[in-house]
C-alpha cells in the first residue's frame, strides 16, 4: 500500500519520547500506519522498535507525544482498553490450557456465549491450518505450530491492530520462511493493519509494504522495501539493509565524483556538493555489471580479480581498481557470467558501475 493515498492514517503517532531514567530509547518519533498495511520496524537490538511497540500497545507508557488510534487518542489508555492482538518471540501459551482454549481465552474473557467461542476458535484454527490440534496441549506442538496457535488468539477478537513482536526469531530458517509466506497472506485475507518488530532485514523485504528503518531511539527512513533498497536515505540504513560497498571518493563537477583515477558519474547524492569535497560511493555488489559492457557504455573501468568466492548460486568476487591507489570493491557475479568470461583469480576484468545504481553521501 501507498505511504499516502489520500485517506486518513488508521494510527498516527506524534512526537513520542520514551526515557528509561537518563537513557533516551525513543527521540520525538513521527509516523503514520494506513488501515490494512503491513509495517515492519526494522533495525539492530537497542534500536528502539520494541519500545515503540511497546507504547502503541500501552506496555510502556510514552514519556511525551501521543498516539490516536481509528481517531482516537489512547496515549493514557491502559492496555485492556485499547484495540490490538499481539505475539511475542516466546509465544506466551498458558501450558495447561489446550489449544483451543488458548485461542478462546480472550473471547471467554469478554463473556461470549459458549456456543460462539466454539464456532470462532474452530475458524481461527481452521485460518492457520491447525484445525485438528484443538484439543493438544502446547507442549505437544511444534514452535512453528505454537506460533500459529499465538497467531489466531491474538486474532481471536478481531483486533483493529495486530501487533507482532520478532514471532518468527525464535524458530529455524526453513520454518521461519514458511511461516513469514503464511503470516503475509492471512493477514492480506483479514485485511488486518499490522506492526511487527524484526531485526531481520530478508523477513521486512519480503513481507511489508512498507518499513521504518530505526537506529539509537530515531527514524532513519521510512519507505517501500524497494525504496529502501534502492535508495536508501543514510549510510547506516544503506549498510543495515543488504550488501553494500562503500567506497572513498572525492566530488569532482556536473555529477562526477572519483574513485581514486577513476571518473564516475552518478544520480542520486551528488546535488549540493562542491569540487572536492570527500565523499563515500555506494553501490552493491550485484549491480556491478562486467557483462556486454562497449566502448559507450558509462563508468567503465579496469579491475582485477584478487578472489572468487563461490556461494553457490553466485559467486562473490573480490576485486581492485588497477592503479597506484587502489580500490577494493566487492561484486556478485551470476555463475553463468563466470563461466562464460572465464573469469578467474588473478586476472584483469572490464567492469562498470551503473550511474542509476550509484548513491553518494557527503563525508566518510
Amino acid at each position: 500500500m501507498a505511504k499516502d493515498n489520500g485517506q486518513k492514517p488508521y494510527l498516527s503517532i506524534h512526537g513520542v519520547t520514551k526515557m528509561f531514567g537518563d537513557f533516551t530509547a525513543l527521540k520525538d518519533i513521527a509516523l503514520q500506519v494506513y488501515e490494512s498495511e503491513f509495517v515492519c520496524f526494522l533495525g539492530p537490538s537497542g534500536c528502539g522498535k520494541t519500545t515503540l511497540l511497546r507504547a502503541i500497545a500501552g506496555l510502556d507508557i510514552q514519556t511525551k507525544g501521543h498516539i490516536e488510534q481509528a481517531g482516537q487518542d489512547i496515549s493514557a489508555l491502559p492496555p485492556s482498553e485499547r484495540d490490538f492482538g499481539i505475539v511475542f518471540q516466546s509465544y506466551a501459551l498458558f501450558p495447561n490450557l489446550t489449544v483451543s482454549k488458548n485461542v478462546g481465552y480472550g473471547l471467554e474473557n469478554k463473556k461470549m456465549n459458549k456456543a460462539d467461542v466454539k464456532a470462532r476458535v474452530s475458524e481461527l484454527l481452521d485460518l492457520v491450518s491447525l484445525g485438528d490440534q484443538g484439543d493438544k496441549y502446547p507442549a505437544q506442538l511444534s514452535g512453528g505450530q505454537q506460533q500459529r496457535v499465538a497467531l489466531a488468539r491474538a486474532l481471536a477478537t478481531s483486533p483493529g491492530l495486530l501487533l507482532l513482536d520478532e514471532p518468527l526469531s525464535a524458530l529455524d530458517a526453513k520454518v521461519r520462511v514458511y511461516l513469514r509466506h503464511e503470516v503475509k497472506q492471512l493477514q492480506h485475507k483479514l485485511g488486518v493493519t499490522t506492526i511487527m518488530v524484526t531485526h531481520d532485514q530478508e523477513e521486512a523485504l519480503t513481507m511489508a509494504d512498507r518499513i521504518v528503518v530505526m537506529n539509537e531511539g530515531i527514524i532513519e527512513q521510512v519507505g517501500s522495501p524497494l525504496e529502501i533498497y534502492r535508495h536508501p536515505a543514510s549510510p547506516f540504513v544503506a549498510e543495515f539493509v543488504g550488501t553494500m560497498n562503500f567506497l572513498p571518493g572525492i566530488a569532482g563537477n556536473d555529477g562526477t565524483v572519483h574513485m581514486g583515477k577513476v571518473e564516475l558519474h552518478a544520480r542520486e547524492g551528488v546535488n549540493g556538493l562542491g569540487e572536492g569535497d570527500e565523499v563515500t560511493i555506494c553501490v552493491r555488489p550485484e549491480d556491478v555489471i562486467a557483462r556486454d559492457i562497449t566502448s559507450d557504455t558509462p563508468n567503465t573501468f579496469d579491475a582485477m580479480v584478487d578472489e572468487l568466492e563461490f556461494l553457490g548460486s553466485f559467486y562473490r568476487a573480490s576485486l581492485s581498481t588497477q592503479s597506484d591507489d587502489d580500490t577494493n570493491f566487492r561484486a556478485d557475479f551470476s555463475v553463468n557470467l563466470v563461466r562464460d568470461l572465464g573469469v578467474k583469480e588473478g586476472q584483469p576484468l572490464i567492469v562498470a558501475f551503473p550511474e542509476s545504481r550509484i548513491r553518494v553521501f557527503a563525508g566518510r
